[in-house]
């Protein structure tokens, strides 16, 4: 299971309604962090989600709205006490970007910076789930993640435990722990292994194959949705998508949720922009800010 809590989901500038991109992805007690706009560590100190827990950081593109609370992020992290490694991943200059700022605003953090520059295919691995990066199409060198949570193990089968001779306690500790107990093998009595879920996240991009290759089969694609369909004019001139387009793929691709993000604060209402979209695939949110999903293989539901 994952949590996504949508902790910025406006675009450009920011509205009363909406703060700029950011998308924080939960697996277990970690946090990938997706675009870090500005505000976006206020965001995280009014959610239910501690910004001590991120492991990776993923910018999509330099543009300012994904990439100027970056800085002003990890520098609250260095004076909350934070030792633990940090892995921050993002487009060419973005490390030159980082080192500029800090060289004027004295910004020692206090602990290692682990930055890797985004190219297609990139996979950077976590405890408990791994991220890839995926070219997309906008007017500046962009990338969007592929999320994948590890699989678990399966379900232990207790009541066919007891019928083999085994006992609760350390026989079934064991077994869990893939040791064999008085002849039973942990196969005889744990199920497969359970797949885990997986998500994207598009960034800003028009509509692409690499975009399309990654989402296919995903639970959750967290697609941009800058404009409603009759400014398609406007988004084919600054490669953004729109909502037609953001649901057309999702259903091409095969996904399970589809949710919309980076609406211009054009629209007052953005359930105008949502309604366009599930049109073309039902299974469409339109997250407001600090709305927070629960993704399994059995359901997708705001919590």
């Amino acid at each position: 299971m994952i949590e996504i809590l949508f902790l910025g989901t406006g675009a450009s500038i920011p509205s009363r309604e909406r703060a700029m991109p950011c998308v924080a992805v939960r697996c277990g007690t970690d946090i990938a962090l997706f675009d870090c706009g500005e505000g976006s560590q206020r965001q995280m100190m009014v959610s239910p989600f501690s910004f001590m827990k991120i492991k990776g950081i993923f910018i999509t593109h330099m543009h300012g709205d994904h990439f100027l609370g970056l800085p002003g992020l990890l520098q609250t992290m260095g004076l909350s006490g934070r030792k633990d490694k940090l892995t921050v991943c993002g487009p060419k200059g973005m490390s030159a970007a980082l080192d500029s700022i800090f060289s004027v605003c004295e910004g020692n953090i206090g602990y290692e910076l682990d930055i890797r520059e985004a190219e297609h295919g990139l996979s950077v691995e976590f405890g408990g789930f791994s991220v890839s990066a995926f070219r997309t199409d906008h007017t500046a060198e962009s990338f969007g993640y592929k999320l994948s949570e590890k699989e678990t193990r399966g379900r232990f089968n207790k009541e066919k435990a007891i019928k083999l001779g085994l006992s609760p306690g350390p026989d079934f500790s064991k077994l869990q722990n893939s040791e064999t107990v008085k002849g039973v093998t942990p196969e005889m009595v744990m199920g497969p292994p359970r797949p885990g879920c997986n998500l994207v996240y598009s960034g800003d991009t028009s509509p692409c194959g690499e975009l399309s290759d990654a989402a296919a089969g995903v639970d959750a694609l967290i697609h941009e949705s800058t404009f409603s369909d009759r400014e398609s004019g406007l988004a084919a001139d600054h490669k953004h998508s729109t909502s037609v387009q953001a649901a057309e793929t999702a259903k091409a691709c095969g996904c399970r949720a589809l949710f919309l993000i980076h609406i211009s604060n054009r629209y007052d209402n953005k359930g105008e922009i949502e309604e366009e979209a599930k049109a073309v695939f039902g299974n469409t949110f339109a997250p407001d800010d600090m709305d927070m999903y629960k993704v399994s293989k059995d359901s997708v539901r705001r919590v």
